[in-house]
């Protein structure tokens, strides 16, 4: 099966191809004879005759760093017409912009496969699904309000707070039992962000790690440890984490259990859920998820080629 490949990412030539997943990604589909392009969401259009057209740019990847790509001339291409696959890899965050690309391509969704499916992107923002399965997380405040925050610290100590549509590790205090600041801090947050933010209590354990767990159509595909660097209680690899060869905790095994048929049930395809000290789930990603490079460096998997496996599936059940 070859299909037409559209990637809607951010510049091909600035991401990091030594870890990027988009590109791996790309890398695969080529390799299965797939025609790849790349597209900015910012040339999203939907036309007079309800037709959703990008500009479009036929690419060929190479994991050659400072030369892994050639790009070819830009077309207009009608997304649903045009193109069988949209994979949605632009990062976040998760505003106004992201929420209506995810409109506009729910519009295609008859004809093209768009992966991960936008409608349940668009309901499931990385620290707002994860809700659902309050029962595997640690206690968790989500508020606008001050005086909730001391009530919450009273009861639990030292505390994180997190802007809720975050991102990337950004933006993430550690406060302590004393609730020290902690009133300046919630003047910066309300002030900057309009929607209510997260809080739960510091897990000591972070110092040991914070697991990315990798599914794809609800199967666990393979995990990382990310260790954090010197200095940081946060371990995203963005934020200067470290990366190590890790093995699920049967609890962990529970969480992905728990949530794997919903997932496959939603068509979120790739997801990376969080987990920390191998029993509390903190986040669930489907808007960008990453880490399978370093997922298949440690365990020896094609992470990339389960995805498109899933992908190439459901295509043909179209």
């Amino acid at each position: 099966m070859s299909l037409r490949v559209a990637v809607q990412m951010d510049p091909i030539e600035n991401i990091n191809i030594a870890g990027d997943s988009s590109f791996a990604l790309m890398l695969a589909a080529q390799e299965r004879g797939h025609e790849v392009y790349e597209y900015h969401v910012e040339s999203l259009t939907l036309d007079a005759h309800d037709r959703l057209f990008a500009e479009c740019f036929p690419v060929k990847v190479r994991r050659v760093v400072g030369d892994h790509f050639e790009k070819g001339a830009a077309r207009r291409l009608d997304l649903g017409k045009d193109i069988d696959v949209v994979l949605m890899r632009q990062d976040p965050p998760f505003h106004m912009g992201y929420i209506t690309a995810t409109h506009l391509l729910e519009r295609i969704q008859s004809e093209t496969l768009v992966v991960n499916d936008p409608v349940n992107v668009r309901n499931a923002p990385e620290k707002v699904m994860v809700l659902n399965y309050r029962k595997f997380m640690p206690p968790t405040l989500v508020t606008r309000s001050v005086e909730e925050a001391r009530r919450f610290i009273e009861e639990h100590g030292a505390i994180v707070m997190k802007p809720i549509h975050g991102n990337g590790g950004k933006a993430i205090f550690r406060i302590p039992a004393d609730g020290d600041n902690l009133s300046a801090l919630f003047e910066v947050f309300n002030m900057t962000w309009p929607e209510p933010h997260m809080l739960q209590p510091f897990l000591p354990e972070v110092a040991e790690g914070d697991k990315r767990i990798v599914l794809v159509d609800g199967e666990i595909a393979g995990a990382i440890n990310r260790i954090p660097g010197k200095g940081e209680f946060r371990s995203n690899l963005a934020m200067g984490g470290s990366a190590e060869a890790t093995e699920l905790t049967t609890r962990e095994r529970e969480i992905c259990e728990a949530m794997g048929p919903d997932l496959k049930r939603l068509g979120l395809t790739f997801v990376g859920i969080d987990v920390i000290g191998g029993k509390y789930l903190t986040e669930i990603n489907v808007t960008s998820p990453t880490g399978i490079v370093a997922i298949d460096k440690f365990n020896g998997t094609d992470t990339a080629g389960m995805i498109w496996d899933a992908i190439e599936s459901r295509c043909a059940a179209m």
